[in-house]
């Protein structure tokens, strides 16, 4: 099965981000979720939403 979320840890390594950056990101972009009407967990965010806004990244899990 295919994970549906991004996570701190995995923007860290992808991104070459600080772990603080990485759930700044993360926070930003589930604030835009939640202002569109969208559930939110926290510390983790949708992997399509994540793919859309992040120009150039795609997943290969």
């Amino acid at each position: 099965m295919k994970i549906q979320y991004v996570t701190a840890d995995e923007l860290v390594d992808t991104l070459g981000v600080s772990k603080g950056k990485a759930y700044q990101i993360i926070r930003q972009l589930n604030e835009e979720l939640a202002e569109q009407g969208y559930i939110k967990i926290a510390g983790k965010c949708p992997r399509k939403y994540f793919e859309k806004r992040y120009y150039g990244y795609t997943s290969e899990a």
